[in-house]
């Protein structure tokens, strides 16, 4: 039997086998297709089925969920102990984990917050959910490749947080297309305006925190620097000088028309958070 058994080896999955290979962890690895399993050695084998009964460990870092269905459909996890490490969605998380334990495994879920060259490296860390003493089982193998971050007993918590962090990503991504697009045509270096740009997102990005105190206590005026009728009020501003540098505000505009939306009802000397009211369906009880 091997420390761990890994399917799954494309760039991530990688990364993942050689910091467990430098760390003198044991490891048998098995990917679908033959050619990338190669560089492993002794430790590939040929079948999904024999990687699985290599090892009580078993982390699955596959393209998506069916691939996971896909890989493990005929193979026995009898007593096996599953951390997935497929990006995901929560409800598929919940509902892979209900399938491992029909099919008499454990199951952990696993969402990465990092890309493969961060493998291994200080700033990489890895979300799970799912049954804690798993986890605790294997911390000291799982906190080889990256740091952990154990979020709850629920296993689709980990891809919520992933998902979320991306999505907040992606947000952020959006804003500096649009500043770029605004300097675009203009005698202004982009390497020149990147720094201030940089400093800017990290000065205002202690307002998460600002945030999540006020919707925890309910309190959307606490602590507010500048309300939602001031920041309603300087849209023109940003939408007059977008149309001016010839550049499309498609970027914007849906933040703005949320502002503007939650402005209409009332809701001017409160912060910006109450957006989230707008953007959330009400939870229907069980």
């Amino acid at each position: 039997m091997t420390d761990l058994t890994l399917l799954g080896l494309g760039d991530m999955g990688a990364a993942l086998a050689r910091t467990w290979l430098a760390a003198g962890r044991s490891l048998t690895v098995w990917n679908r297709t033959p050619a990338r399993a190669e560089p492993f050695g002794d430790a590939a084998v040929a079948t999904a089925a024999e990687a699985v009964a290599a090892s009580r460990l078993i982390v699955v870092c596959l393209l998506d969920d069916a691939s996971v269905g896909a890989a493990l459909a005929d193979v026995d996890l009898t007593g096996k102990d599953v951390v997935n490490l497929t990006t995901s969605t929560p409800a598929q998380a919940r509902a892979r984990a209900e399938w491992a334990r029909e099919r008499g495994a454990r199951f952990l879920d696993g969402g990465i917050m990092a890309v493969p060259p961060m493998i291994g490296g200080p700033e990489a860390y890895i979300f799970y959910s799912g049954f804690r003493e798993l986890f605790d089982l294997h911390a000291d193998v799982l906190a080889v490749p990256a740091g952990t971050k154990y979020v709850g007993e629920d296993p689709g918590y980990a891809a919520l947080h992933d998902v979320a962090l991306l999505c907040a990503m992606n947000g952020m991504f959006g804003g500096v297309a649009h500043a770029f697009a605004l300097i675009r045509n203009e005698d202004i270096a982009p390497t020149a305006f990147a720094p201030l740009l940089a400093d800017w997102l990290k000065a205002m990005a202690d307002v998460a925190h600002l945030h999540a105190d006020q919707l925890e206590s309910g309190d959307y005026r606490k602590g507010v620097v500048s309300n939602l009728a001031m920041q309603v009020a300087g849209i023109p501003t940003l939408l007059d000088t977008t149309k001016d540098q010839g550049v499309s505000p498609e970027l914007l505009t849906p933040y703005l028309s949320l502002m503007r939306r939650r402005l209409s009802e009332g809701h001017g000397d409160e912060d910006t958070v109450g957006i989230v009211d707008l953007l959330t369906q009400p939870k229907v009880p069980a």
